[in-house]
Formats: C-alpha cells, structure tokens, sequence
C-alpha cells in the first residue's frame, strides 16, 4: 500500500503524520513541490520484458511525460529478490543525495521507498505499482527498495547520461528505518 510517513529529521522515531489516502499524499507532497499522481499501469509485463518492451508497453504515458517536462530519455530498472546484485545497487542508493534534474518514477511493478529530506522533516514515500513521483531537482533524499527487492520503474531524465547524484555526506539516512525490514 503506497504511505506517506513524515518524521522530525532529528527524531527518526517520531512520526508526525502518516497517511494512506492518495489524495492527501497528494496534497502533502504537492506543498513541497513533490509531483504525486496516482496513474494505472495496466500492461501485464512477461517475466523476462527487457528495457525496450517495458518502455514499449508503457510508451503513451513515457512520451506525455517526456513532452510535459521536456525530458530526454527514459531508461527501466527491474529488480527482483533473486538479483545477484541487489545488495550493491541496494547500497547505491541509500545514501542521502541530490540530483541537477528531477527524479521522475512511475513504478509499474513491485514498491520501494523514497525518503525526503525537506524543512526539518524526512518524508518517507513507499510506492508501489500505478505511483509516479517527481521529485524536484536539488532535494535531499535517499531511496530503498529493501533487501528482498521487487520492483520496475521507468526512469525519465533530462540528462542523456541518466541517473546522476551529487551525495550530501548527510548521514541522516542511518538514522532512519530501512524499508522492508
């Protein structure tokens, strides 16, 4: 179930507020400038749909964003508990950090959890399928797909490069509860 869980920052085992109706994960969100939608990610995905059948699957919602925000390029990451990397690329992401562009997500598959670090609070996002987030380029934030990853996301950049962080050195997100543990 998509939630929002928003704590003091300096009290990772107070929480403030939580919420599971998307409207209200909206409206809060929306006051930070975070981009929350509720979308419907209908294409049935064969168990081995590589990047360009994901991106083919999902194309009328990838192009409408892309022309919204004058996007480049869209990319796909399919994680599953039995990848052989997940503790790495797990790892990769956990660790607070900032990006030159929005971070623009539509989960199509599985859940994950985005945790921003905005005005003395963490706002922690689980996603899950039919959840498109976009956060606003230069917020803190982290992200955690658990250790038993199950998860798509299509991807959308203004950077051909794609994924690009800027890590803040924070390290705020070792105070916080990891997602799915």
């Amino acid at each position: 179930m998509t939630t929002l869980t928003i704590f003091a920052d300096d009290q990772p085992e107070r929480v403030v507020t939580q919420t599971a109706q998307g409207s209200e994960i909206e409206r809060l969100l929306g006051i930070a400038g975070v981009r929350f939608e509720r979308w419907k990610a209908g294409a049935e995905l064969a168990s081995g749909a590589d990047q360009p059948a994901i991106l083919a699957a999902y194309h009328p919602e990838v192009d409408r964003l892309m022309t919204e925000g004058g996007y480049k390029t869209a990319d796909v990451i399919r994680l599953k508990p039995d990848h052989p990397d997940k503790v790495a690329l797990r790892a990769k992401f956990l660790d607070e950090h900032t990006h030159a562009e929005d971070e623009v997500r539509f989960f199509v598959e599985g859940s994950g959890a985005f945790y921003l670090h905005l005005d003395g609070k963490v706002h922690q996002i689980v996603c899950e399928k039919d959840d498109l987030l976009s956060v606003p380029a230069g917020t803190r934030h982290w992200f955690d797909m658990g250790p038993t990853p199950l998860l798509t996301c299509i991807r959308i950049f203004t950077n051909p490069d794609g994924w690009v962080a800027q890590f803040t050195g924070d390290k705020i997100a070792s105070r916080f509860p990891k997602y799915g543990e």
